[in-house]
C-alpha cells in the first residue's frame, strides 16, 4: 500500500514569483501539500513570459509551477484583498516574495498574521533582509550572485561568470522550504506558527562557506579556478586523446590509484607529491605530468580505466545531451506533466520519502482554478461572474 505524502492536508496560499518562492512552493506541492498560487490579473507571475521553450509555456514556469492552483486576483482591490484575507484564513502556510513593505500593505504583515491567525506559518522571502544598508535593494539573482562573492569565485582569472542557474533564488527557495517543514513540525507539537525570514542574500552567502572562511580565517583569497579546485590537486579537466576528462582526486590514496592506472610509477615514488599539500605547491607539474599521460587514452577508455581504480572521474555532458543521460533514464527519473499547451516530461523531485511518487499534477494556466477557489469562499456563479466583470479577478 502506498503511504500518503507527508503534507497532505496542509495548505499554503503563496504570493509569488519569479523563482525563489515558486521554488520553495513547488518543493511543498512535491511533497503533497496544496499550493494556492496567487498572482496577477494583468499577466499573473511574470516568469510567464521569460521565455515558450516548453511548448508555449515558460521553461522557467515549467519547472516551478506544477502540481499549483492558480489564482488570478486584483489584491490591489478592496474585494480583492477581503478574498485574500478568507483564503489565508484557510491556510496553514503562507509565503510571500513580493517587493520590500507590499506584504504589509496589503494586510499580509507578520505580525497582523500571526495575530488574527496564531497557529499560521509565514514564510517571508526577500532579496538582502529586511534590515540593514541594502534592505530596499532590487535583488535579482546575477545582483546577489555579484555581492554575495559567488561571482569572485566562478569562472576563470580573466573572466568572471555567474553561475548558469539561478544559485541565489535557488538557495533562497530550498531555506525557506526546510525552515517552513520545520515550523510545520513544531506546530504539530506546540499548535504555535512561526515566522520564517529568508533572505537570497543571506541563503547564497551560507553557500560560500569554503572561500569566505578561507579568507577570514586563512588570509588566503580564493579566486576564480574554472574546473579547477583551489585546495585539492589534481581537481581539473584533462585532456583525452579524442576530448577531455574531469578528474577529482579527494585524497593521497586515490592520487596513488590515480598514477597507478595511469601507469606513472614514478608520479607515485614521488615524496615531493605524496600528499595533497605538495601537491598544491607544485599543482603546474602534477598538471602538466596528468594531462602528459590522460592524452594518450580515448575518452571512452580512460573514463572505463579510472572508475575501475577508484578514482573520480566524469565528462562534461552537454546540456541538450542531460535528458538522455544512461543514470537519468535508468532510474524511471522523468515523469509526464500536463501544461495548457500539452504534456511535457519533467523530472520527478530527488526526495523520495517511503517509496511514494511526488506528486507532479499539471502546470496552472492563468487564473485556471479561481472560480474553484471562489466557491470554496462561498461566492456563488452570479457573485463570480461580477467579481470577472469588475476586474477583480481573472
Amino acid at each position: 500500500m502506498t503511504a500518503p505524502l507527508p503534507l497532505e492536508g496542509v495548505t499554503v496560499v503563496s504570493l509569488e514569483q519569479a523563482v525563489a518562492a515558486p521554488f520553495a512552493t513547488r518543493t511543498l506541492a512535491d511533497l503533497g501539500a496544496r499550493v494556492i498560487k496567487v498572482e496577477r490579473t494583468d499577466g499573473g507571475d511574470f516568469a510567464r513570459g521569460y521565455d515558450d521553450a516548453v511548448g508555449g509555456t515558460s521553461s522557467h514556469f515549467f519547472w516551478l509551477n506544477r502540481s499549483k492552483e492558480s489564482v488570478a486576483l486584483d489584491v490591489k482591490s478592496v474585494e480583492g484583498r477581503t478574498l485574500l484575507a478568507e483564503l489565508v484564513a484557510g491556510a496553514d502556510v503562507v509565503v510571500q516574495n513580493l517587493a520590500p513593505g507590499a506584504a504589509a500593505r496589503l494586510g499580509l504583515g507578520a505580525d497582523e498574521l500571526r495575530e488574527r491567525h496564531p497557529g499560521i506559518v509565514v514564510a517571508d522571502m526577500t532579496g538582502y533582509g529586511d534590515g540593514g544598508a541594502y534592505a530596499g535593494r532590487k535583488a535579482y539573482d546575477m545582483l546577489v550572485q555579484a555581492e554575495a562573492g559567488l561571482v569572485a569565485v566562478t569562472g576563470t582569472e580573466d573572466h568572471p561568470a555567474k553561475t548558469g542557474i539561478p544559485s541565489a533564488d535557488v538557495a533562497a527557495g530550498l531555506h525557506t522550504a526546510h525552515a517552513v517543514l520545520a515550523a510545520l513540525v513544531r506546530k504539530g507539537r506546540t499548535g504555535q506558527g512561526a515566522h520564517v525570514r529568508v533572505s537570497m542574500f543571506d541563503a547564497l552567502t551560507e553557500w560560500m562557506g569554503h572561500p569566505l572562511y578561507t579568507a577570514m580565517h586563512g588570509g588566503r583569497r580564493v579566486g576564480r579556478n574554472g574546473l579547477a579546485h583551489p585546495a585539492i590537486v589534481p581537481y581539473d579537466a584533462y585532456p583525452a586523446a579524442d576530448g577531455q576528462v574531469l578528474v577529482g582526486v579527494q585524497n593521497d590514496r586515490q592520487w596513488q590509484a590515480l598514477v597507478g592506472a595511469l601507469g606513472r610509477d614514478d608520479l607515485a615514488t614521488d615524496a615531493d607529491l605524496a600528499t595533497n599539500r605538495r601537491r598544491v605547491a607544485e599543482r603546474d607539474r602534477v598538471d602538466a605530468e596528468v594531462a602528459r599521460s590522460t592524452a594518450a587514452h580515448p575518452t571512452a577508455s580512460l573514463l572505463e580505466l579510472l572508475a575501475d581504480a577508484g578514482v573520480p572521474a566524469a565528462q562534461v555532458t552537454e546540456v541538450d545531451d542531460l535528458a538522455a543521460h544512461p543514470q537519468l533514464q535508468g532510474r524511471d527519473r522523468w515523469a509526464d506533466v500536463a501544461t495548457e499547451h500539452g504534456t511535457y516530461a519533467a523530472l520527478r523531485p530527488p526526495a523520495l520519502v517511503d517509496g511514494t511518487p511526488a506528486r507532479m499534477d499539471a502546470v496552472p494556466a492563468l487564473g485556471e482554478h479561481t472560480d474553484r477557489v471562489l466557491a470554496e469562499l462561498d461566492r456563488d456563479p452570479a457573485t463570480i461572474r461580477t467579481l470577472r466583470e469588475t476586474g477583480v479577478v481573472a
